[in-house]
């Protein structure tokens, strides 16, 4: 195996997806010659060629209705949207064509559409950059979100996004682009789509999340055990279908719940996370499930973003309510 950043592992999926299929295509603002602001398709234009790596112009709602009409004639588009924050200019294109594609043709046409997108906050970008807005996609049925944690869950995880036969919103946290390495394997691998991931396994509390408070919650876990409290850290990957099955056997076995997510509280994938939990396994539950989320306020400028962003600090004090309710 290979050690890669996310970033590394990303390129590679695509990489390996353009040499199977001459049906993929990568297009979005920069991401030819440049190889894309974080430069995760970096030399992929040189390999494969200006027709099937291309730059757009500076356009979100072109980029996505370029992607719904090319899905139409065979091809398998995988556009970038430069920031998901300006995603709000493409979201007739997302959902009111691409997630609506199959339902409307009764089943005639797909829409084999992956849209990749950096989101996340903790890297001091300007306003707007940052938001997460997986709540926003994920409450739009006909589309998948998938959010990974770690290079090797990345590179398989797009795999499989691509060569899935509808729409798929594959958010990258900007922060995991290149802050660690993991094992990855050189050659080809794909990851399910909608099965979550226990990171760590535990017997006294669970953890929820996804994305990069994945990592904020194992290292939360780290602390309390310590205390020699042992949590289970549950990876969702997929916001949307989410792996309830594993969250609940979890459930089950540990009786107390955090639910983990950078995104504002109100209306979040976390939400309804707990809802599902108190309305199957709320006989399991020995405590009320408890959020750790940001506040309810427009993501501010980075001199606050630091107090504003939700840290393993918070999961630890909201898991020694939990333990101590």
């Amino acid at each position: 195996m290979a050690q890669m950043t996310m970033i590394q592992a990303i390129t590679d999926a695509m990489r390996t997806e353009l040499k199977n299929d001459e049906n993929v295509l990568v297009f979005g603002e920069d991401v030819g010659q440049n190889g894309g602001v974080f430069r995760a398709t970096e030399g992929l234009q040189k390999e494969f060629g200006e027709d099937r790596v291309f730059d757009t112009p500076l356009a979100e709602s072109a980029i996505i209705g370029l992607a719904v009409g090319l899905s139409t004639q065979g091809f398998r588009p995988v556009p970038e949207i430069q920031f998901f924050g300006f995603v709000y200019e493409a979201m007739d294109a997302i959902s009111g064509q691409a997630a609506r594609m199959r339902y409307r043709t009764g089943g005639t046409r797909n829409a084999p559409i992956t849209i990749r997108s950096p989101f996340g906050g903790g890297v001091h970008t300007p306003e707007l950059h940052a938001d997460s807005l997986e709540g926003l996609v994920a409450q739009q049925p006909g589309l998948k979100v998938v959010i990974p944690s770690t290079p090797y869950d990345a590179k398989g995880l797009l795999i499989s996004a691509i060569r899935d036969n509808d729409p798929v919103i594959f958010l990258e946290h900007m922060k995991l682009y290149r802050s660690f390495r993991g094992e990855v394997p050189e050659e080809e691998y794909t990851i399910e789509l909608g099965k979550a991931d226990i990171k760590r396994e535990g017997k006294d509390i669970t953890f929820v999340s996804y994305g990069a408070m994945v990592h904020s919650a194992l290292k939360a876990a780290d602390e309390l055990e310590k205390e020699g409290i042992s949590a289970e850290v549950i990876d969702l990957r997929t916001v949307s279908p989410v792996d309830y099955e594993t969250v609940l056997e979890s459930v089950k076995k540990t009786n107390r719940v955090v639910v983990i997510q950078e995104a504002q509280r109100q209306a979040g994938i976390g939400a309804n996370v707990v809802a599902e939990i108190q309305e199957k396994a709320i006989l399991h539950l020995e405590a009320p499930v408890l959020r750790v989320t940001a506040p309810d306020t427009v993501y501010p400028f980075t001199a606050a973003e630091e107090v504003w962003l939700p840290n393993h600090t918070d999961i630890v004090e909201k898991a020694k309510q939990v333990m101590n309710f």
